[in-house]
């Protein structure tokens, strides 16, 4: 997938595009019925299939001051919008001016001149410009006007929950990734560089961990221990998570801390990727290392049973 990181570096329009436009914040199902939509009328006659988003996320330009925690980076959701089949993706640098900008001009300048749209897809609440003044309706009449169909995908629903980014927060607040999972259709996914740290996962508990620092701008899980899913180097390993700020030995930032199961290389400085799989218990403190060390012991066996369902492990080959 070629990705434009703003309108100057596109040479022309698009050819016969068909193209979907929002924040696509976690590529949930909600956003995949769209992506699917767009490759089905690209298909239909050979058009580009393209989607748009925003760089950073609006509301941390419009809410500075309370922006949303990100469900995922610009680099997993560009990455996922790719495995969706879209071929281009168009990063617009949102800033205070095009958030000024009218629904009018956006359709004519952006998505008419710039990008050449013949067939719109939206979802069922979209709006664009200035106070959301281009809804729904105003799109299909600029769409009479200057030659492109409007389409409008209906919500999805699981379990008779609305798949948006906003239950998607509040089910990863809550701990409850079986519910994500079944949102985002995938594992809700942590990912980060083997950072040093301690060193007392190994020598002092008996358990050596990979830890990862927690970016204050990224949606962490609620705090506690976690059956996951490791994936290294191309392969998937089980293991157990910690999240949170290590209450028995008095640390003051939150982090992950990953026991991988079976495995002994030395992965300082290298990236990996963590499927939550299942919230097995809050995180607490105890009187010291001996009693943390035996609750791990029983972690890692929950964490075994219940990941002895999941398939994937030792022989990932697809992204995460």
């Amino acid at each position: 997938m070629k990705i434009y990181h703003g309108l100057e570096e596109l040479r022309g329009s698009f050819r016969h595009p068909a193209i979907t436009i929002g924040n696509f914040d976690g590529v949930h199902l909600g956003h995949q019925a769209l992506f699917k939509k767009v490759v089905e009328l690209g298909g239909e006659r050979g058009g580009d299939k393209v989607a748009v988003t925003f760089r950073p996320h609006p509301l941390k330009v419009l809410r500075p001051d309370n922006p949303p925690k990100l469900i995922s980076t610009f680099e997993q959701k560009a990455e996922l919008i790719a495995d969706a089949g879209i071929e281009y993706l168009v990063a617009l640098p949102f800033t205070r001016e095009l958030a000024n900008t009218s629904a009018e001009d956006f359709v004519e300048r952006i998505l008419v001149r710039a990008l050449g749209v013949e067939d719109l897809v939206v979802g069922y609440d979209y709006a664009c410009g200035k106070g959301r003044k281009g809804d729904i309706p105003f799109l299909q009449n600029m769409g009479r006007k200057s030659g492109f169909k409007v389409h409008v995908i209906s919500p999805v629903v699981v379990d008779g929950m609305v798949v948006s980014s906003t239950n998607v927060r509040k089910l990863v607040a809550q701990g409850e990734m079986s519910k994500v999972r079944a949102l985002l259709g995938r594992y809700y996914q942590i990912r980060g560089i083997v950072q040093e740290g301690k060193r007392r996962g190994g020598p002092v508990v008996g358990f050596p961990t990979a830890n990862l620092a927690i970016n204050p701008e990224d949606l962490c899980p609620k705090p506690g221990v976690y059956a996951v899913q490791v994936i290294h180097d191309n392969h998937c390993y089980g293991g157990v998570v910690n999240i949170g700020y290590n209450p028995t030995f008095g640390d003051q930032e939150l982090g992950a801390e990953v026991h991988i199961f079976d495995f002994n290389k030395d992965i300082y400085g290298h990236p990996i990727k963590v499927n939550m799989v299942q919230r097995i218990r809050d995180e607490k403190k105890f009187p010291g290392p001996k009693e943390l060390a035996q609750q791990i012991a029983r972690d890692v066996e929950k964490g075994r049973q219940i990941l002895a369902g999941e398939a994937g492990l030792r022989e990932y080959r697809a992204r995460g």
